[in-house]
């Protein structure tokens, strides 16, 4: 479903991406976890082309990545993309921030979106602030009105860019339960987090990075319980409950 090869990725002086390849199967769970400044949100964003490569190739399901235009309008559309902010339209009442992507970008009949909207409010569990607007929601709730946003364009791939790193320890919980029953129903996932336990719990593969580089990728009970590398070692040595 999403697959990157050699790819690299500069800022300046600075090799935040090098030679990366990935391939990320339908309905698998890839949760990329490591330090600070490892490049996994400079990965995630590449994915969608919020942030262009310097050389390599990446494509989603079999189809490269077009640099520009219409061609990445109608790719972005298939990949959903979750922030760590929640990147809400403020002005905009969360049922219309589930419709508007749908019914400009996919041309969905105005009644058939908010039917599905809906369905999905209530499927995140927030289906009683349809008619709020973002900042009357907590942290926890907007993130899973976003959730819902993404869901509503029926993505082929979903990625999380550390969608609970902004949110109170109380409503991360929330979050990742949205989280965990996707992954259950078979969405093809994507995420870059902190979250340990959800890894463990949510991941098909692990995938670790470093310094701008995958170092390791095993099944979650290989990588938590025998990480092959120093670096994986060390790293899970410093963020898991000793």
């Amino acid at each position: 479903m999403v697959g990157l090869e050699s790819v690299n990725k500069h800022f300046g002086d600075l090799h935040v991406l090098k030679d990366i390849s990935l391939e990320v199967q339908p309905r698998e769970v890839v949760v990329v976890v490591g330090p600070s400044g490892s490049g996994k949100s400079t990965l995630c964003r590449a994915i969608n082309r919020l942030e262009t490569i310097d050389s390599g190739e990446i494509r989603i399901d079999g189809k490269k990545l077009p640099e520009e235009g219409a061609a990445l309008a109608d790719l972005r559309a298939d990949v959903g993309m979750v922030f760590q902010s929640f990147n809400l339209f403020a002005h905009r009442t969360v049922l219309d921030n589930l419709t508007l992507a749908p019914t400009r970008v996919r041309k969905t009949k105005r009644a058939v979106a908010e039917a599905e909207a809906m369905a999905l409010l209530d499927r995140v569990g927030i289906a009683g602030k349809a008619h709020h607007l973002p900042a009357q929601l907590s942290g926890g709730q907007q993130q899973r009105a976003a959730i819902a946003r993404a869901l509503a364009m029926h993505p082929k791939v979903m990625l999380f860019d550390e969608p609970t790193s902004a949110l109170d320890p109380e409503m991360v919980g929330e979050v990742l339960e949205v989280m965990v029953s996707l992954a259950s129903e078979g969405m093809t996932m994507i995420v870059v987090t902190h979250e340990m336990g959800f890894a463990r719990r949510a991941a098909d593969r692990v995938v670790f990075m470093d310094a701008g580089q995958i170092v390791e990728q095993n099944t979650p009970a290989e990588f938590f319980d025998s990480p092959q590398t120093e670096r994986a070692r060390s790293f899970l040595a410093s963020v898991l409950p000793h």
